[in-house]
């Protein structure tokens, strides 16, 4: 119930703020857990997925948030779970394993921290990981703006489709495997972000 309703609040200043247009909503599966791997641009990009989604998202968030408790409460009410960042936090890794055990929908950020200019970073192997365990698939999105975020910006968030977890040919816990995961799934998302500038450069 705290989700939802904070999802209205958000979607409604989310396009006071923005000029948020969603596309590819319809790919989301309704009926399993499965994991949304997304491009990071801002700090905003949590809402800027969630708030359009059916499914309620799960995020990953850096540990230093949850040691605000006012934050603690709000964002762990809203779905996510600390992450210590660079520290091959396993625990982080288990709770997503078992979210998408359970039917859930996982939320990551494979490049682990926001691009600066926009450019795709190089993926780190969370997201892979996870689907490797649990055996799900992948939906790639982007969220595509120009220069920096600003008051009206015009936001384009992209989902593409299903990466099954056939297609990441991963077959056991080998790092070749998982890498090349990775890549893939980073390269689907950039895929969607490539469709995203050049429709908004023919408008």
């Amino acid at each position: 119930m705290f989700y939802q309703i904070g999802r209205v609040v958000m979607r409604f200043l989310t396009h006071i703020l923005y000029h948020v247009e969603v596309r590819g909503k319809e790919k989301l599966p309704l009926d399993r857990g499965y994991i949304v791997c997304s491009n990071h641009r801002s700090n905003y990009d949590p809402v800027f997925l969630g708030i359009h989604t059916k499914p309620q998202l799960n995020f990953m968030a850096k540990e230093e948030l949850f040691h605000n408790p006012i934050v603690r409460v709000v964002i762990r009410a809203l779905g996510a779970f600390p992450v210590k960042r660079g520290k091959g936090d396993t625990s982080a890794i288990d709770h997503a394993e078992q979210l998408i055990r359970n039917g859930r929908v996982l939320a990551m950020f494979p490049e682990g921290t926001r691009s600066k200019d926009g450019k795709p970073l190089r993926p780190k192997s969370g997201a892979a990981v996870v689907a490797s365990q649990t055996k799900a698939d992948v939906i790639p999105a982007a969220i595509y703006f120009q220069g920096k975020l600003h008051f009206r910006s015009r936001v384009i968030v992209s989902f593409g489709d299903i990466i099954s977890n056939e297609q990441l040919h991963i077959t056991g816990k080998s790092p070749r495997e998982i890498k090349e995961a990775s890549n893939l799934i980073m390269q689907k998302i950039i895929e969607q972000l490539d469709r995203c500038e050049r429709e908004e450069q023919n408008d």
